[in-house]
């Protein structure tokens, strides 16, 4: 091992290339088995009209000149989330792209600002068809990089168990001793949250609240110190059915409009994807957008603006469920490094 820091210098890029070039490996063997899943590859532009609108994600601005010089604010896209769904709407209805995303805000050793995010799209499918893809991805990444466990400092799962299925609200029951759905609206998913009750369950946990947390800003506290931390160990997880409020671009289960069809994979503690029944109303998703918008106007001061073609494309956009993987975790994972840095041909400069 040198003692050189630099990612740049040969003894450094020495260490590190075994693990890029199982990086690139990993890549052509995932492209192989989503294109013998009859699935397209595409490619979407990077410089968006909106970057997403959720509150907690943080974009890189940048300026369009057209011939006119006239300058448009644009932004590097935090997900190809909107495009992909416009070539749904098109009539796409299988694709899936390693798309280069960008996060502000972002760098520890799960988080970089640039990253490479593998997303997909089944038209017609129900969201649970999302979940076998990720059993399949998992060993297909195990495979690729030995055959060993995943590891992530002193965690481990093996990716080639079943993942365990566990709902948000049997999380919160489980790990903090919190009745979940008794804090929601018994029938409106729109309907106002019972913040006191959610902080009390919190508070008898451990957690340490502020006086102006909202409903939200609990929950996120609760999962993020009492739940997150207990998943994927010895067998990956998928956490699902997420309360409606924590799922903006998401439709409400058949069964129980408080909770949607949102999940997100786990193994060692660390989340691997995102995924949703896709919500195709674009009445509703502009409304949920709204609240994020406020929202993050509320804690950060700024919002970003609405991508207005991407509200008509979900109107004719037909059912769908669609996910995004963070292809460098998965990488980082399967040979076991320490940092999402370790797995990167190049950093970004800090």
């Amino acid at each position: 091992m040198t003692n050189d820091a630099r990612w740049w210098s040969p003894a450094r890029h020495a260490d590190r290339r075994a693990a890029l070039i199982t990086r690139n490996r990993l890549r052509r063997t995932l492209t192989d088995w989503f294109e013998a899943e009859d699935f397209t590859e595409v490619e979407c532009p990077a410089v968006q009209v909106s970057p997403g609108n959720e509150a907690h994600l943080h974009a890189f601005a940048t300026t369009l000149l057209g011939p006119d010089g006239v300058p448009r604010q644009r932004y590097l896209h935090t997900s190809p989330e909107f495009t992909m769904k416009k070539l749904i709407a098109a009539g796409e209805t299988r694709i899936f792209d390693f798309a280069r995303v960008w996060r502000n805000r972002e760098r520890t050793a799960l988080h970089h600002p640039e990253f490479t995010m593998l997303e997909w799209y089944r038209v017609g499918s129900p969201y649970e068809d999302l979940m076998r893809d990720c059993a399949d991805l998992l060993a297909i990444a195990a495979t690729t990089a030995g055959g060993g466990p995943f590891r992530f400092r002193d965690r481990s799962a093996d990716p080639y168990a079943e993942p365990e299925r566990i709902t948000v609200a049997e999380a919160f029951d489980r790990f903090a001793g919190i009745d979940l759905l008794a804090t929601l609206h018994p029938t409106d998913p729109a309907g106002e949250p019972d913040r006191e009750r959610l902080a009390a369950g919190a508070r008898a946990a451990g957690v340490a609240l502020a006086a102006d947390d909202t409903w939200s800003d609990i929950y996120s506290r609760v999962l993020a110190e009492k739940v997150e931390p207990h998943l994927g160990d010895d067998r990956p997880a998928i956490l699902y059915e997420y309360p409606s409020h924590e799922a903006a671009l998401a439709r409400p289960t058949a069964h129980d409009p408080r909770v949607a069809e949102r999940f997100e994979l786990f193994a060692c503690g660390v989340e691997l994807a995102n995924a949703f029944g896709e919500l195709t109303d674009p009445i509703e998703q502009r409304r949920r957008f709204g609240l994020e918008m406020a929202e993050k106007r509320r804690i950060y001061g700024e919002d970003y603006p609405l991508d207005e073609d991407f509200l008509a494309a979900l109107a004719t956009m037909p059912a769908t469920s669609g996910i995004a993987l963070g292809f460098d975790r998965l990488v980082m994972l399967a040979l076991g490094a320490p940092r999402i840095d370790d797995v990167l041909w190049a950093p970004v400069a800090g």
